[in-house]
């Protein structure tokens, strides 16, 4: 059971929670409805491709399941979790990323885990650990990818100032990648939330075989 820890906002001169997306509506309420309904809507895109896939019943029904499940968790931290315009942003986006992951499936063994848990998870501010362990198919490799050529993790964030340590990460190939990274959290305040994604590739014979994204959101309490 999830037990949700609130702090008070910043206040802007006029006594009311800073928000740097007010300009997107009117009240939060009114977003927060507005954005439920696009998650509900967007994941119909979703399942449609995975009709077109036509994959065998089983692995069928593992996707619809998982984009159901990002639905209903997604709309659930938009509701509850989310304070500001900027956090029901980053909480979307996540579960937009998370049915594009599910909608393309996992083919090799991957996870990502922020205090012991993943997907959605909770951190204080500070130095968060993250583990990325992975094991590919048929005796292939995995190692840490990127996530554009220049950017090999993508982070979204209602604090400024958030980054994920690069710095001891070897351009090396794993039989069981295991890897511990610290993201740089400190600049965070309770109720804030952090979205971000790794991408790990499967590896035969040097060159990369097959990818995939695994997209975690952190509330910060």
């Amino acid at each position: 059971m999830w037990v949700w820890v609130y702090a008070m906002l910043p206040l802007d001169k006029d006594g009311i929670p800073y928000d740097e997306g007010s300009e997107k509506a009117s009240s939060v309420e009114d977003y927060k409805v507005t954005c439920i309904q696009f998650i509900k809507d967007i994941s119909n895109d979703y399942l449609a491709w995975v009709d077109y896939y036509k994959l065998p019943p089983e692995e069928d029904k593992k996707r619809r399941d998982r984009i159901f499940a990002t639905v209903e968790r997604t709309n659930e931290w938009i509701a509850k979790v989310a304070t500001t315009i900027k956090g029901v942003d980053v909480v979307m986006d996540d579960g937009i990323q998370k049915m594009a992951e599910n909608t393309a499936g996992y083919p090799f063994q991957i996870g990502v885990f922020v205090n012991k848990s993943s997907g959605y998870t909770v951190a204080k501010p500070g130095l968060i650990d993250i583990n990325i362990k992975a094991v590919g198919r048929e005796s292939r490799k995995t190692k840490l990818g990127w996530h554009q050529k220049d950017q090999r993790f993508l982070i979204k964030s209602t604090a400024k100032g958030v980054s994920i340590d690069e710095s001891g990460i070897l351009e090396q190939e794993f039989e069981m990648l295991d890897l511990h990274l610290n993201m740089n959290a400190q600049e965070c305040k309770q109720r804030d939330l952090v979205s971000f994604t790794v991408i790990v590739a499967e590896m035969h014979d040097g060159q990369e075989y097959d990818r995939r994204g695994v997209t975690t959101i952190i509330h910060i309490t």
